[in-house]
């Protein structure tokens, strides 16, 4: 028997105001324990680079290699036997300048140790100012 009919029944009702709390509370959770965990696995300090020119381009001794290996040293096509040979050709270039910046211009498929060898050779000639040089898309 139904004694409450005239009575209307209240309709249950859902409070989202601790729904709410609870999900904030487990955002702030997962955003502190997922705060950049790639750097700090390692320490490094990354390089910075800015849109500027260059302001003399006298100083400058440009390597460039090809994907076959071959190498040129300010346009001018140079024998690679070994890096001391390219450490001679570079100090050659560089005359009378007492810290020229070299720039390499390496073929993006060269192998990777052709521009090492070219950081090499600037090593033994005594140079240490290295840049290089890439192409925008």
């Amino acid at each position: 028997m139904n004694f409450q009919r005239g009575r209307m029944r209240e309709e249950p009702e859902i409070n989202l105001i601790p729904m709410i709390d609870v999900l904030l509370v487990i955002l702030i959770f997962l955003m502190v324990t997922t705060s950049y965990a790639k750097f700090s696995e390692l320490q490094i300090n990354l390089p910075q680079a800015s849109g500027e020119q260059p302001a003399s381009s006298a100083s400058q001794i440009s390597v460039s290699v090809d994907a076959s290996e071959h190498y040129a040293v300010n346009n001018a096509a140079t024998a690679f036997s070994n890096v001391e040979d390219l450490a001679q050709a570079l100090r050659k270039a560089a005359g009378e300048q007492k810290d020229p910046t070299i720039v390499i211009s390496a073929d993006a498929k060269s192998p990777h140790q052709a521009a090492i060898n070219i950081m090499e050779a600037a090593r033994l000639a005594g140079y240490g100012r290295i840049t290089f040089t890439t192409s925008r898309k």
